[in-house]
């Protein structure tokens, strides 16, 4: 084990809290970097180094390197679709921070660099329907990826690429599918679908409503990975010799509809959908294709999406009922 300290980039945010904890229970000096002020970190551990610093800044990447081994960044502007379709440019924006992380990481000769890219940068072609075919990383090309963030993160997936063959440093890229579980966001309008369904599913229940909102019309098909399988994913392969960008996401699929029966049953409540078909959606259909993470990792998600769903769940209505037991609904 290195003794040099670990950077986490995005440490204050919901994977990188979890990270941060994975890292300092296997011993490693950790240095957590996030724009946030700390107290508005999902998770804080106080046996770490917490730097609240902006990492679209040069300046500030080069400080957060200084003297690190491995670098892993999972900084960025995102959030669920509403948040993406609405805040391109912001998503974007956020190809500063690998740019300038990615410079300082080798000028400071860090010993490995993790960057945490997203299933968004997939051709929109192969996601118009339901009937989904799980998504080989193959698939990313011809670019046509999400408009905004998802090109923000296929770019930033060659950058990586071209640091490691013209400068020698050791660059590892996942691509993420649907993250959830506890200690994330759940309120606000940056919640993606896991908690958000189980937010509004806790608020009928707790407000006494007999109807719930979808958006869309509730067929979309999504895999959804918990956050323990993603962490165990993130350590692989940045341990491994994979070059280039790999599938990090469950693939056991659901639609939207499924999701919101599913948790309506953990909650032991049953409403009535309605869909709003003018809100954001996203593709119609998006799977991880795991042949090669299985092939040379054999890495496989352990959790399955009803088990995770009842426990991200039980989070929620726990800091549902911290933020709002005893208001009028």
């Amino acid at each position: 084990m290195s003794k040099k300290p670990v950077l986490v980039a995005g440490g204050g945010g919901f994977i990188g809290g979890h990270l941060v904890a994975r890292l300092l229970q296997d011993g490693h000096q950790v240095r957590s970097v996030d724009i946030k002020p700390v107290e508005e970190w999902y998770q804080v551990f106080d046996d770490a180094e917490n730097v609240v610093a902006d990492l679209k800044g040069s300046d500030n990447c080069h400080a957060a390197c200084q003297g690190v081994g491995d670098v892993y960044n999972l900084a960025a502007d995102m959030g669920g679709m509403g948040f993406i379709e609405n805040n391109k440019a912001l998503c974007m924006l956020s190809v500063l921070i690998n740019t300038h992380l990615l410079q300082a990481a080798e000028k400071a000769k860090a010993d490995r660099y993790f960057y945490a890219s997203s299933a968004c940068v997939y051709n929109a072609d192969k996601q118009k329907s339901e009937d989904v075919v799980p998504l080989k990383e193959a698939d990313a090309y011809p670019a046509m990826p999400e408009d905004g963030y998802g090109w923000e993160k296929l770019f930033s997936e060659r950058m990586c690429r071209h640091f490691r063959e013209d400068y020698g440093l050791y660059t590892r890229v996942a691509r993420f599918h649907n993250v959830y579980g506890p200690y994330g966001t759940w309120e606000g309008g940056r919640e993606k679908a896991p908690a958000a369904t189980c937010r509004k599913i806790i608020h009928a229940k707790e407000t006494g409503a007999t109807e719930v909102e979808i958006w869309g019309d509730g067929k979309q098909t999504r895999s959804f990975m918990y956050i323990d399988d993603c962490i165990k994913g993130i350590l692989a392969i940045t341990d491994s010799d994979i070059l280039e960008p790999i599938n990090l996401g469950s693939d056991e699929l659901t639609t939207i509809e499924g999701l919101y029966d599913m948790v309506e049953d953990i909650a032991g409540v049953k409403l009535k959908h309605t869909h709003n078909l003018t809100a954001p959606k996203g593709v119609n259909g998006r799977n991880s294709d795991n042949t090669k993470i299985q092939e040379y990792l054999g890495w496989a998600p352990g959790i399955r999406l009803r088990d995770g769903m009842k426990k991200t769940y039980d989070w929620i209505y726990g800091e549902y009922q911290k933020q709002y037991a005893g208001q009028p609904a």
